[in-house]
């Protein structure tokens, strides 16, 4: 792509609405709602599991002509309670976004989601492919095991040795064989202080490698340890049971049911956390979908190349 005539985010923008719905016994969903009441739908799926939405979430879309819905996926973010486990599988909040829809008496939306939110959106779109005008896709991720274990267990590592070694160093010797069960059964533990440790660990983890250049001020969300808890113990609870997925290659196994709809895939070359050949399979199986592959780029949806890019594609689709 080229440096010159780069977009930029939209305007600072607040929410319109917001509130909480009920989903099950144990979990409520915060949302809000931004821009244009009457405009195109379009719903923003985050990542993680257990990344939450921020304020910065809402500026990819251009607020004259979009209604953005952003919500905070089950124990995420602002929805209730939070690092929750129970009922917390891709199937649940599949059933989720179609209830947020109904509830908010929309018809059809654009989904947009990057990284974890790229495999909502595919499994979604395909369990729901009526409710779907488009899809606009970032940073894919199939959650499969040979992704987990580039990431998690050995690959990954031999880019970032000095933060690897931050990220070995709770898990004694013995268990290293299999780094994600072993966190998860940390995380998911009695032992607060332990479990915190390895909560930011994991989170410090991603952070300092999902940008081409380390970014110092993404390292500092894990601070909170809110936000830590709830980002390390979902995702482990997700990895560590294979996306609570039906087979090992769902996502990509069933991208037949939606060729029909239209579909933007970006990708960072550098994408280390979920690197290019996932999204260049996805691109095979799925030729109609237009791919733009950003070659001055890694995994975050925040760096110039990716952002100018998303925002072309809701550009595109803001009035379908």
């Amino acid at each position: 792509m080229a440096l010159t005539g780069l977009r930029s985010h939209y305007p600072e923008i607040e929410p319109y609405d917001s509130g909480f719905l009920k989903v099950s016994d144990v979990h409520e969903l915060y949302y809000e709602q931004c821009g244009n009441p009457n405009g195109n739908p379009v719903v923003y799926l985050h990542g993680g599991p257990g990344g939450g939405i921020g304020p910065i979430d809402r500026q990819m879309y251009d607020p004259n002509a979009y209604r953005i819905v952003l919500f905070d996926q089950r124990g995420s973010g602002n929805s209730k309670p939070p690092a929750e486990l129970k009922d917390n599988t891709t199937w649940h909040l599949v059933q989720d976004i179609e209830e947020l829809r109904k509830h908010l008496k929309i018809e059809k939306w654009v989904v947009f989601g990057g990284s974890w939110g790229s495999t909502l959106s595919l499994i979604y779109a395909q369990c729901h492919p009526n409710s779907v005008k488009a899809l606009i896709l970032r940073g894919i991720f199939a959650l499969r095991r040979k992704e987990l274990t580039w990431y998690y267990q050995d690959g990954a590592n031999r880019l970032f040795p000095d933060f690897w070694e931050n990220f070995l160093q709770p898990i004694p010797l013995v268990e290293r064989a299999d780094l994600i069960s072993a966190y998860h059964r940390r995380l998911t533990g009695d032992d607060m202080k332990a479990k915190l440790e390895c909560a930011r660990r994991w989170s410090e983890w991603e952070m300092a490698t999902s940008r081409l250049i380390v970014d110092k001020n993404l390292l500092s969300r894990t601070d909170s340890d809110t936000w830590v808890l709830q980002f390390a113990r979902i995702e482990s609870h997700y990895f560590a049971h294979g996306g609570f997925f039906h087979s090992e290659n769902q996502v990509l196994d069933n991208v037949e049911k939606i060729r029909h709809i239209p579909c933007t895939i970006i990708q960072g070359r550098y994408d280390v956390v979920c690197p290019m050949d996932t999204a260049w399979e996805l691109h095979k199986r799925w030729p109609e979908a237009e791919f733009k592959l950003i070659h001055d780029a890694g995994h975050s949806a925040k760096e110039v190349g990716v952002v100018s890019a998303l925002i072309e594609a809701t550009d595109k689709y803001k009035t379908l």
